[in-house]
């Protein structure tokens, strides 16, 4: 059975490439009918953020990834969280040593920064000398009886190539002679990433470990693991990088990476989870909206590109478009309401309705309901100054008083009956209808554009309206 694994550290925010990592794992799980697993990596305890783990499992929930083994719902396989199981890699690393695998290393760190600095100098890759690689069995067992702070590390062999398959990536090969003595556990008992991983990935039964690009150069660290235990390794798969539009690696400097940062800006989560799931793989060459059902059905991972994907922010805000014309105004109330009632704004449930209706066709984010709507919600205290210039002139502001008595006249405050309100007095003053359309516009949203004014002025109201016009025409 197809075994998986999102094994994120909780050290912050969810970045968008750890999504499409356990987004990946999830389709190919469920694609497989197989069990997709979470494991907490915890094992660097100086990178630890409180509340990172409960942040990660909502942000998780929210984007429809679920997991059939974790920290929430154990299986046998556990425990899921590497810190409770600290001992386990102890024993491991002292069965490498008693076969030679690996040894302990005594060295400071005042050495290995000098080594490092005199590596560097004379343009050498740095990388631990090997130093205590040949200490005797006698000398080993006196230092640790002594209490000296050491290391374990894995003896890597000298003169020979590490090679494995990679499903996206095809055969590939390192050399022993660049593959550093790793440290398999640190000098304060806990393992390091590498060893964690290996026992973990081999107790859990896991049969593809699928996981980003920068991962690669671990790789064969992580062979010459299972080969040290006698051990099968998994089938890996390593995920093409995530770039800016520059094609640099995607980092906060040039924008949000962040889920959470998308999820507070207004994107739905089965917007940004299908496009996600598309830097790096598509399963049509002719669509692009697809749901979590269809990204399962043809999710496979030889079909997964080498090069690195661009994160189009561009393409990001149409398919979120997208997927809110595709929603009711009843489900996009549970997204916007929450937004409108954290400005301050108290409006009733029907106006809201009333207000996505309108806007739906327009909004490319939740926020765009409030943000960009906010004459909706509060009468405008500021006026498009070029808008302004073009639409308010002298003239505008007589025909506005003339109309304003007509509009206050309305019994129906309605699109047909306001329209016809306009119509009737531009055929009368022989000038087009957006003689008034467009100084009504400034004068009731403050803005430039938007959606059509008579449907606007239908769910803003008969007597905001007015008064809002009332306002204009005199602060103007």
């Amino acid at each position: 059975m197809v075994r998986v694994r999102f094994a994120p550290s909780p050290t912050g925010f969810v970045h968008v490439g750890s999504l499409r990592t356990a987004l990946y794992n999830y389709l190919f799980a469920r694609h497989h009918g197989g069990v997709n697993v979470l494991r907490i990596e915890d094992t660097d305890r100086t990178r630890l953020v409180e509340g990172a783990v409960e942040n990660l499992l909502s942000t998780m929930k929210w984007a429809g990834i679920t997991f059939d083994e974790g920290p929430q719902n154990p299986g046998k396989y556990g425990p899921y969280v590497q810190s409770e199981k600290t001992e386990v890699y102890r024993a491991h690393a002292a069965q490498l040593v008693a076969s030679e695998k690996a040894y302990p290393c005594f060295c400071t760190t005042e050495r290995l920064a000098l080594v490092r600095e005199s590596q560097q100098a004379a343009g050498i890759p740095p990388m631990y000398d090997r130093h205590c690689r040949n200490l005797s069995k006698e000398e080993v067992a006196t230092r640790i009886a002594a209490g000296e702070p050491h290391v374990i590390r894995l003896r890597v062999p000298i003169g020979e190539l590490i090679r494995f398959n990679d499903i996206v990536r095809g055969d590939i090969e390192f050399d022993s002679k660049t593959i550093d003595d790793q440290v398999l556990i640190k000098s304060d008992g806990y393992p390091t990433y590498h060893l964690a991983n290996v026992v973990d990935d081999h107790q859990m039964e896991i049969t593809h470990v699928i996981r980003g690009e920068e991962w690669l150069p671990s790789t064969p660290k992580h062979v010459l693991l299972y080969q040290a235990f006698g051990w099968e390794p998994p089938k890996f798969a390593h995920l093409p990088l995530l770039l800016n539009a520059d094609r640099s690696k995607l980092s906060k400097r040039q924008g949000d990476v962040a889920v959470e940062d998308y999820k507070d800006k207004g994107y739905l989560p089965e917007a940004l989870v299908n496009f996600v799931a598309l830097l790096g793989w598509n399963p049509s060459a002719f669509e692009e909206i697809f749901t979590m059902e269809e990204l399962i059905k043809g999710f496979e991972l030889d079909r997964v590109n080498k090069g690195g994907a661009v994160f189009n922010k561009e393409k990001l805000d149409w398919m979120n478009s997208e997927y809110i014309r595709k929603r009711s105004p009843e489900d996009l109330l549970v997204y916007v309401k929450p937004l409108i009632e954290k400005k301050g704004y108290i409006v009733s449930d029907e106006y809201i309705l009333a207000v996505i209706k309108l806007m739906q066709e327009r909004a490319r984010t939740i926020n765009d309901f409030v943000e960009f709507a906010s004459y909706f919600f509060e009468r405008p205290t500021e006026y498009d100054e070029k808008y302004k210039s073009k639409h308010w002139t002298p003239d505008a502001k007589e025909r506005l008083r003339e109309v304003l008595p007509e509009f206050g006249a309305l019994n129906t405050w309605s699109h047909d009956s306001l329209e016809g309100v306009i119509r009737a007095y531009a055929e009368k003053s022989g000038i087009s209808a957006g003689k008034l359309i467009h100084p009504i516009r400034l004068a009731v949203t403050g803005r430039g554009m938007g959606p059509g004014l008579f449907e606007l002025l239908e769910v803003i109201g008969k007597e905001e309206s007015t008064t809002r016009i009332g306002h204009a025409l005199e602060a103007l």
